[in-house]
This record gives structure tokens, sequence and C-alpha cells, in this order.
């Protein structure tokens, strides 16, 4: 089947890993505002997730036969997978816990931008002149969020902090997912990061609930697995996927569309109001990003071309 004949499918796929992250990150704060400590809540789903993924790797052909990991591999998923998905769990839960979710997404959203900086330093050149740029834009937007601190006390820094610092994690975590996956399987990368992440977590989580227990009933239970399964494990295998047929650059177009999620699943599901500010900060932001991420020289050449065909450039 042609690539072309593949572009629908891979499209709704990716329409799908949106919705059900937006759902996943409403289902975390659910989780979080009726008393599931931040650290526990994570690390657990993150655990559990990477360890289902982990075995349908193994010990099926779903995804592709993957060869056995050597003691060098181990060891760097360690330290560059599971430590750094790790601290993006804990300022992240933190966040969903002390503010508002689709502010949580949308500084997630500007993850990309960070990436774009941290792997390349300034130069005298337009790609680097642009990429700033982005991260201008993107930084604004994250200040249009900080804004009402200035004018309401019931402003939530620690949360937004939390949020901007969450952005940043992830956009490391991502960062050391690309080191690793020169050697590995982006998809193994993905799985043996969240359950070694989750081991890590695994005594911080003890502790916090050692002082009251933890609720396990039946619609804390439910939620939860929904975050395992449909927010993370039917995810990454679709992301992944995704990734092996699109540029990653045209994948993570789709990141975009997450903050927008959120915020609707956490108005109908939390009723969360969605603020003329969130819709603000997320034009930036998304502008931020979209200018960092395409490439626009390619994208003009594509224009001009259309517009050739239709006879509308001499």
């Amino acid at each position: 089947m042609s690539e072309n004949k593949n572009n629908p499918a891979i499209t709704g796929s990716l329409l799908l890993v949106v919705f059900l992250w937006g759902g996943n990150n409403v289902g975390t704060k659910w989780l979080l505002l009726g008393a599931w400590p931040p650290i526990w809540t994570g690390g657990v789903r993150f655990l559990l997730a990477g360890l289902i993924l982990l075995g349908v790797l193994r010990f099926t052909n779903w995804l592709g036969k993957l060869p056995a990991l050597s003691r060098g591999h181990r060891r760097q998923l360690w330290l560059r997978g599971g430590l750094s998905l790790a601290v993006y769990v804990v300022v992240f839960c933190w966040a969903l816990k002390l503010t508002a979710t689709a502010h949580v997404a949308l500084y997630i959203g500007a993850a990309p931008v960070w990436s774009l900086l941290m792997e390349e330093r300034p130069q005298r050149n337009w790609a680097s002149a642009r990429r700033y740029a982005a991260a201008l834009l993107a930084l604004t937007g994250v200040m249009v969020l900080f804004w009402p601190a200035l004018k309401s006390s019931n402003f939530n820094f620690g949360g937004e902090l939390c949020g901007f610092l969450a952005s940043l994690a992830w956009a490391n975590f991502n960062l050391q997912s690309r080191v690793l996956a020169r050697e590995m399987s982006g998809l193994e990368v993905a799985a043996n990061s969240m359950w070694m992440s989750g081991v890590l977590l695994l005594p911080l989580a003890l502790i916090e609930i050692f002082p009251h227990g933890v609720v396990l009933d039946s619609r804390h239970l439910a939620v939860q697995s929904f975050n395992i399964l449909l927010g993370s494990v039917v995810p990454y295998a679709l992301w992944n996927s995704a990734l092996r047929h699109w540029q990653t650059s045209r994948v993570m177009l789709f990141n975009n569309a997450i903050p927008l999620s959120t915020a609707v699943w956490a108005h109908f599901c939390l009723q969360e109001p969605i603020t003329p500010t969130f819709w603000l900060s997320m034009m930036l932001i998304v502008a931020g990003v979209l200018l960092g991420q395409l490439d626009w020289s390619k994208f003009f050449q594509a224009v001009k071309c259309q517009l050739v065909r239709q006879n509308l450039w001499t």
C-alpha cells in the first residue's frame, strides 16, 4: 500500500492519540482531586503501562520483534530514560494538582520549542534566528499564563511554575529518548523508560500513601486503568507507528492539538472554564512551535509547486 493511501489511517490514529491524551490528563487531574497523591498516581501509571507495553513487545509480534538489550543499553535506559521521565512525572502531577488542567497541557505543548533550543546553541544564521524567535513566541505564551499572578491572590504560582518545569522536563526526556533511539527502537525506549521511572518513584509513592492509605474503589481503579491502557499503552503504540511512516516534525504537529483536547475534556468532565487567557496563550505557543518545527523552505516550495500546477504562478 502506498504512503498516500496510508495517510488517512495515520491521521486518524494521531487524532485518536490527541483525544486519548487529553482524556488521560483530565483523568489524572480527577484522581488528584480525589485525594490520590501525585507521585503515587503518576508513578504507578507509568510502572504498569511500561510493563504491559514491554510484555507486548517481548512476547508478541504485534509491534515487531525486538532483540535483547545489552547491559550498556540497560544502564543508559535507567540514566537517560527512567530518571528523566521520573523527574517529569513528579513535576507534571504536582502541576495538575495545583493548577488548571488546560494550563498544564499548554506548558507541555511548548516543549518542542525547548527541545530545539537544547539541541543547538545560537548561531549566526536564519535557522538559528527562527528557532529563537519561536522560543520567544512560546515564552510569551507562557508569560500570558503567569500574568494573572499580578492581579489575583487566588492564582497558584507554584502550580504554574511546576507546569513550566514539566514542560522543560518533557523536552529533556524527549531529547534523551532521541539519543537512546539511535541504537534502540523508539517504542522499546518508551516502554523501558516508563517502567523504570515507576520503579524509581515507587519508594516515594509508598511514603506518600503510608500515613493515610489510598482509596481503591471501583471509580478510582477504572480511571487509573483508562490512564494506563488508553492513556499510555495504546497512544504510545500509535504514536510510534506514525513515526515509522511520517517525518518526526509532521507527527509532532499533532502535539499542538493536545492542549485543546485537554481543555475540552476538562470543561465537560471537571467544569473547568476555558478562559480568554487560555486562547491567547495557546495561539502564541502554537505559533512558536510551528515557527520552530516547520521546514519553511520546503513549505513555500510545495505551495509554489501547487500554484504552478493550477497556472497561478508565473
